[in-house]
């Protein structure tokens, strides 16, 4: 029988319960007797070794994505490890995937049948997108937007990273890990609000 699996795409900012959800679908897919598989970049270093952990504290072991991890060859390694295909696989923190293993994952989709659900952020602290986000909205099949909403009710949209004194801060590598304490999430307007307020207090000119 022919399989129809599609590659999904479900960012948001941080905070919005994007990994919750991941979760969840785990939990329901376990009900339900359906095969999945949980993975994971291993840049997030935050959890303990093969661990996805969502902010309200529940977890689940996952496999571990290695920047030169091929995931073509790391699921049919899998399928001959349970002597199948798996239903679903369950990608959380998507955004630090590269764009050939973004691909490796299309293929998984096109060669086996498998649905691919990538959880993620859209852009880092500079309003950029990350490589692995780039290439999802390039070539998912369906891209879902996970809401959250600002302090002011607005919705959120921009990652912004913060100091120990809460300012906003501009420059520093894509990827640094943290939570709460280093970053937060706001919308646009907020975001450009607090870096006019922070140029201000510093007697700097603001650029656009």
């Amino acid at each position: 029988m022919q399989r129809n699996g599609k590659l999904y795409f479900r960012y948001g900012t941080m905070g919005s319960a994007k990994t919750a959800l991941l979760l969840t679908t785990a939990y329901n897919f376990e009900e339900r007797h359906m095969r999945y598989l949980c993975m994971k970049p291993v840049i997030d270093t935050r959890d303990k070794s093969n661990v996805i952990r969502s902010r309200i504290g529940i977890e689940r072991e996952c496999k571990w994505i290695l920047p030169e991890s091929d995931l073509y060859e790391m699921a049919k390694d899998y399928f001959r490890e349970i002597g199948g295909i798996v239903d679903w696989f369950l990608v959380d923190e998507a955004q630090f995937l590269t764009e050939a293993q973004v691909d490796q994952l299309s293929r998984v989709v096109d060669d086996f049948g498998s649905n691919v659900i990538c959880y993620g952020l859209r852009t880092d602290f500079q309003t950029h997108l990350f490589e692995g986000s780039r290439r999802l909205f390039e070539i998912a099949d369906t891209i879902d937007e996970i809401k959250s909403t600002c302090s002011c009710g607005h919705k959120t949209i921009v990652n912004a990273r913060i100091d120990s004194n809460g300012d906003m801060v501009s420059e520093g590598a894509q990827v640094e890990i943290g939570g709460d304490e280093r970053y937060i999430a706001v919308c646009r307007k907020c975001w450009r609000n607090r870096k006019i307020e922070l140029a201000s207090r510093n007697m700097l000119p603001f650029e656009e």
